[in-house]
């Protein structure tokens, strides 16, 4: 059990104080069963006092949620424990969270007083509370800014009331990782009852080292992790849930032994529910549950992916509950990358096709941000098309606008000549096709043009669908870009081609 981590979450309480965070108790209900399904040890539901429905979220989940010890937020006042008391009665395993500050910026500025009115406080606090709950925790808020004979005094009597936690808050992430270690190894070495409670951590992110001096504090001996899903809470927010569980589990070579009871494969849809129900985005970036954390598209790093995971991946994205990592491509890939991608799609070209077609790829690839396989169809239907190609775009420019008449300069390779013609029309469209009609002699009439979206975004290829008619006959054309006016005139040749 020394080596046991217990996950204690704040999502519902510290994670909800994110300005704009704000859930129902409804919401909450629905997030604390998936925290129990992730297997989190202790689920802080709220702090009743601050809100009816806080308190009523409370007593929500006590009454519902039978597997993690439910914990109610209390300042150490008697109306705060009471409320925390009655939310709580319901709950199979209750537990009253207790804090208050303790650092001298706090006494001088917030409360006004002495540390041995603090420490009254938090006696007679901690025996009120006791009569209302065995699982007492209690935490000496901005205990990293605190004077630490005075913070070793408080927590010695905390323990001898009957604290079973003691909780050390970095409340606002002001500490680093080797003075957090020292912290947690001089609590043990100047409390004497240290043995008789588990020392607990609860970081802040403000200087990005929430998860960081969490682990540093396990490695002292804490073993209760204060965090949240996705990071979410109080200004920077707090220690990431996904980040510390991974971490434990990934670097065994550092923390082996220690381990939490949490189910892996639920915390990408714990990332994912939290999300939507608070409207705070994950960012691509964000370690373990972002949208790039098992994204690659460097071209080197994609060969070696697809030969050996392991060579750019310390973790299986299986074991968050992520199906598989995605091989991105775009301006940076590789040709390994691009052909396997293409043989999924059914498409096994030869070495020298696949050169051919990889550098078209590359061309589209600096137009946009990212080829979807649609984008690749697209492509390989583009180079079947130009395979009976007679007429062929050379280059295009289109003046138009609200004020003026569009005009069109249209340059085509024809038999190994490069000809341009110049035409105006009631549209840019039309002004190129007539530019083409001069050059190619064609009498052609526009029956039909239809323009999609080949895939998604404002970097998205258009792809040009058209049927002219000739000679009494009618012909489709296709083409797409990501200048739908190239695509156009692209389109436009390709039916002219299937009719030369």
């Amino acid at each position: 059990m020394d080596k046991r981590i217990v996950i204690f979450d704040t999502t519902l309480r510290d994670g909800e104080q994110a300005p704009g965070a704000s859930l129902t108790s409804e919401q909450k209900l629905e997030v604390a069963h998936q925290l129990e399904k992730l297997g989190v040890d202790v689920i802080e539901a709220g702090f009743p006092i601050a809100s009816p429905d806080d308190a009523k979220a409370v007593s929500l989940i006590a009454r519902s949620v039978k597997n993690c010890i439910i914990c109610g937020l209390a300042r150490c006042i008697k109306a705060d424990i009471e409320a925390a008391s009655g939310s709580l009665k319901k709950a199979k395993n209750p537990r009253i969270h207790l804090f208050l500050a303790t650092s001298k910026i706090h006494l001088k500025y917030k409360f006004r007083k002495a540390e041995d009115e603090i420490l009254e406080i938090a006696k007679k606090s901690i025996q009120f509370a006791k009569k209302y709950c065995s699982d007492i925790e209690f935490s000496p808020e901005d205990a990293t800014r605190t004077e630490k004979n005075f913070l070793f005094r408080v927590i010695e009597t905390a323990i001898d009331l009957g604290a079973n936690t003691i909780n050390i808050p970095d409340t606002v992430g002001y500490s680093y990782p080797q003075e957090i270690h020292s912290l947690i190894e001089d609590i043990f070495n100047n409390v004497p009852n240290i043995n008789k409670a588990v020392i607990s951590i609860h970081c802040h992110d403000d200087l990005g080292m929430a998860a960081a001096n969490s682990l540093s504090a396990i490695l002292a001996g804490a073993r209760q992790l204060h965090c949240t899903v996705n990071g979410i809470g109080e200004r920077a927010g707090n220690a990431s849930l996904e980040e510390v569980v991974m971490a434990l589990k990934t670097r065994k070579d550092v923390f082996g032994g220690f381990a939490t009871g949490i189910n892996t494969k639920e915390i990408f849809p714990t990332s994912r529910l939290v999300s939507t129900l608070t409207g705070f985005l994950v960012p691509p970036n964000k370690a373990i549950v972002g949208r790039n954390a098992f994204a690659h598209e460097s071209g080197i790093h994609q060969d070696a992916v697809l030969k050996k995971r392991i060579t750019y991946e310390i973790m299986n994205p299986k074991d968050v509950g992520i199906d598989k990592s995605q091989i991105i491509l775009g301006k940076h890939s590789g040709r390994h990358a691009l052909a396997k991608r293409l043989e999924k799609l059914g498409f096994k070209l030869s070495e020298d096709k696949i050169n051919l077609f990889f550098k078209k790829f590359k061309q589209l690839a600096d137009k946009k941000k990212e080829i979807f396989d649609d984008d690749l169809m697209a492509l390989v239907e583009e180079e079947a098309r130009q395979k009976r190609k007679v007429y062929e775009l050379v280059s295009l420019k289109v003046t138009t606008g609200t004020d003026i008449i569009p005009e069109a300069a249209v340059r085509i390779k024809y038999r190994k000549k490069s000809i341009q013609a110049y035409s105006s029309g009631d549209g840019p469209v039309d002004a190129c096709y007539k530019a083409i009609d001069k050059i190619t002699g064609v009498k052609a009439r526009l029956t039909s043009y239809k323009l999609e979206a080949v895939t998604i975004g404002k970097d998205a290829q258009g792809m040009v669908r058209l049927e002219i008619r000739v000679k009494g006959k009618n012909v489709s054309g296709c083409g797409t870009s990501t200048d739908i006016l190239e695509a156009s005139v692209k389109a436009y040749l390709d039916a002219l081609n299937k009719i030369s």
